[in-house]
């Protein structure tokens, strides 16, 4: 909740400053023209948002919109509205004026796939799975409206040798168990260093079985059920097709033996793996960690490009000039040095490659809502003389 109230206010700022921003000039190599630009709010705006964060989620788009000036339609997940609704509670009690935010439920077919394709609504912000982002940017391509897409990712973490084994072993385990693995960015692909692999997998099983599996409300949490039944049988699917595939299921993969109810897998991670399994290219959601090796610089940034996805990736390394290299060298649009999964609002938030385009939070998620119109104005006293002028009586 923080973080929701953190980001509202952090475009209460933004909105504050706009006014300054308007009719800022623009130096013109004629002086008969004189420039300035406008930012205007892009219009109505339909935000899709998905069950993960479902809150902080619907305010990463539904602050910067109406520090905007748009006025926005709400469109949560059908599995994560009740929040979202609250919202909307609080909005009524601030006095915000009807019409402004909206809040439409129900399911993506009935309402997300309307708003894509209607004529009265000027961009869609849509943050969800790739499959689904590319049919609404198709339905958006009949009407030529803009969409930003924060979409699937299956973001690679890479191990070098010359790491604390136990600080990378707790950031490689946070950056895909925390949140259950539910997370876009979850870097869930691990690349170790040879060297070190077998040392490193020991300590981050450890590491593994030291995390408390529990009831969320008790106290000490760390990791909890996944967010239905039908998201649980997808994760086990996927631990199954990666052992029929030849992987090694190091460990986790199974229910808790504790937890007889819930839809509750222990923190996994699977080796041998190899690039063509499914483990490896597709995103899984859930708290399934996959392992390869490297033996060079080059081979492991190979490794971590090697996926359509392109939303986070993250280096481990003692040599701050190689971490840059390698940053520079991820095809990603969020990189992180010497951790993992740290948001901050002030800084953007998207991806490349099928991970979607646009980019969410910072001045950058403001930018998403509104439009730049040029204002040109001819400022001489002569006549423009382009034309003969015709002769006078």
């Amino acid at each position: 909740m923080e973080d929701v109230a953190g980001c509202f206010e952090y475009y209460a700022d933004l909105a504050e400053g706009l006014d300054e921003q308007q009719k800022l000039s623009i130096s013109l190599p004629m002086e008969t023209f004189k420039t300035h630009v406008l930012k205007e709010p892009i219009g109505v705006v339909a935000l899709i948002t998905p069950w993960n964060y479902p809150l902080l989620m619907a305010t990463w788009k539904v602050a910067p919109a109406l520090a905007a000036g748009c006025a926005a339609i709400l469109k949560p997940s059908e599995l994560a509205s009740v929040t979202c609704l609250e919202l909307a509670e609080v909005c009524i009690e601030i006095g915000l004026p009807p019409g402004v935010l909206n809040i439409l439920t129900g399911l993506g077919h009935e309402a997300g796939a309307p708003l894509a394709s209607h004529p009265h609504v000027d961009k869609i912000a849509f943050t969800g799975s790739t499959l689904t982002g590319s049919k609404i940017m198709s339905a958006a391509a009949q009407q030529v409206k803009p969409v930003s897409l924060e979409l699937g990712g299956k973001s690679p973490i890479v191990v070098f040798d010359d790491v604390d084994i136990d600080k990378a072993a707790e950031w490689t385990a946070f950056g895909i168990f925390w949140t259950n693995g539910q997370i876009c960015s979850a870097t869930s692909r691990l690349i170790v260093h040879e060297s070190i692999a077998a040392k490193f997998l020991d300590r981050l099983v450890e590491w593994c079985k030291n995390i408390k599996i529990s009831d969320p409300m008790e106290e000490g949490c760390r990791l909890g059920p996944v967010v239905s039944e039908g998201q649980y049988q997808k994760i086990l699917k996927f631990i199954s097709t990666a052992k029929s595939e030849g992987a090694k299921v190091l460990s986790g993969g199974v229910r808790p033996e504790h937890l007889k109810k819930g839809f509750y897998v222990e923190p996994t991670i699977i080796t041998d793996v190899t690039n063509s399994m499914q483990i490896w290219r597709e995103e899984v959601f859930g708290p399934v960690l996959c392992v390869k090796t490297f033996s060079s610089e080059e081979e492991a940034i190979e490794l971590a490009n090697d996926t359509q996805f392109g939303l986070g990736a993250a280096v481990i390394s003692n040599d701050l000039e190689r971490c840059e290299r390698v940053a520079k060298a991820f095809q990603a649009g969020v990189v992180w040095i010497n951790c993992s999964q740290p948001c901050f609002t002030q800084a953007p938030w998207g991806g490349n490659k099928r991970s979607g385009f646009g980019r969410e939070l910072g001045t950058w998620g403001l930018d998403n809502y509104m439009t730049v119109k040029q204002v040109t104005q001819y400022i001489s006293d002569e006549p423009w003389g382009w034309y003969k002028s015709p002769s006078k009586l």
